[in-house]
């Protein structure tokens, strides 16, 4: 029997319903359900989780932060996209 070769896999969990997944660390296993048992066995030990995503690492797309200013920056160019550019009239109040 040969050994499947170990993955490193990154983990999010969702603390209750209504939040969103929180990225809370990274673990090694063979294949997505053993990730999913290692990530529950570490990181849900006092029963804090209630939805658990495993991710191979390798699927992970990033920006370099170098490219912040490109990616970031803000749209002046479009001031539509910002409330401000809205007069509300008196009569809807409060929103």
């Amino acid at each position: 029997m040969t050994e499947s070769p170990m993955r490193l896999w990154e983990v999010f969990i969702r603390a209750r319903n209504g939040l969103a997944h929180q990225h809370v660390g990274s673990i090694h296993a063979a294949d997505a359900e053993m990730a999913v048992q290692a990530a529950r066995d570490t990181y849900t030990r006092r029963g804090e989780g209630l939805s658990i995503w495993v991710v191979p690492s390798a699927a992970i797309a990033a920006s370099d932060p170098a490219d912040q200013s490109m990616l970031f920056e803000p749209g002046t160019t479009k001031p539509y996209r910002h409330p401000t550019f809205y007069i509300v009239p008196e009569e809807v109040g409060h929103m």
